[in-house]
């Protein structure tokens, strides 16, 4: 599946979701849409049988009658970030379809929770934390080839903390990750000092889930939401394996995931015991 892909059903899935609730037909909106769009046009956006340019989108959800500024600001910059080249496309000779496509899909929300039971997540990695992790994960001599490439890539999509409009992200971190043990153990410090430092930007939330802590839903594996905009519709839900990336883009699917966040974040410490117990940790090194 690539990331166009998943963004054009996407688009598609909430622009029908807005038709329907509006009791609407395609054809109807068209004739709304002062000529833009016609009923098959918008049926084929609608079924990700084609892809909708800025103008098309902005002329069905007049057609709709959408008001809302903020999701119609959402869908518009989903549709446009979709046609722009991304920094990661220069890459494509080490990057796999599924991690180009997180980074594509990653490089355009505005808000992700991730939760990561046995490593740091990507997104906070030390260059050196990076390649140990890369490293222990290549699992053939062609993935050995490319780590210092991966790294570099790894470091990149950081830029999506530090950019004018920063990400906000919700990590929440399984103490075992913590405690992992490195080929030199001041890169697993540096980590450590690297959270804690991040810790401290208003857009970087950092919970830890202690390993004491009681059966919970994280225990069936690490997951990534990712957000655009308010509009919960837009939402998608990101598994990674050794060989592939699964998207879980249906709505009551996301949910699940959605109440699972909530459920880790109500299980880990609170972002202050958090800090303690990384501190702790650390000075234990």
């Amino acid at each position: 599946m690539s990331a166009p892909t998943v963004r054009r059903r996407q688009l598609g899935r909430t622009l029908r979701a807005l038709r329907e609730a509006a009791g609407l037909r395609q054809e109807e909106v068209a004739a709304r849409s002062q000529g833009i769009m016609n009923g098959a046009k918008i049926s084929r956006v609608e079924t990700v049988k084609t892809a909708a340019t800025a103008k098309d989108v902005a002329a069905i959800l007049d057609g709709i009658g959408v008001t809302d500024e903020e999701l119609r600001s959402s869908l518009l910059k989903l549709t446009r970030e979709g046609t722009r080249r991304g920094w990661w496309q220069s890459y494509r000779s080490v990057l796999s379809p599924a991690y180009e496509d997180l980074i594509s899909l990653e490089s355009e929300a505005d808000h992700i929770s991730t939760w990561q039971p046995s490593a740091i997540p990507g997104l906070l990695h030390t260059a050196e934390y990076a390649r140990e992790i890369i490293t222990a994960t290549a699992m053939n001599a062609a993935a050995e080839e490319k780590v210092d490439a991966l790294v570099d890539v790894r470091l990149a999509r950081q830029g999506v903390l530090t950019r004018e409009n920063p990400l906000h992200l919700w990590a929440i971190i399984g103490e075992a990750a913590l405690r992992g043990r490195c080929s030199d153990q001041r890169i697993m410090t540096d980590q450590l000092d690297r959270l804690l430092s991040l810790s401290r930007r208003p857009n970087i939330v950092i919970q830890v889930l202690p390993s004491s802590s009681a059966p919970h839903v994280g225990q069936m594996g690490a997951f990534s939401l990712l957000g655009y905009g308010a509009y919960s519709g837009l939402a998608v839900a990101h598994i990674e394996s050794l060989t592939s990336s699964l998207y879980v883009e249906d709505r009551d699917d996301v949910a699940v995931y959605q109440d699972a966040t909530e459920r880790l974040r109500a299980a880990a410490l609170s972002t202050r015991d958090s800090t303690e117990l990384i501190t702790e940790i650390r000075n234990n090194k």
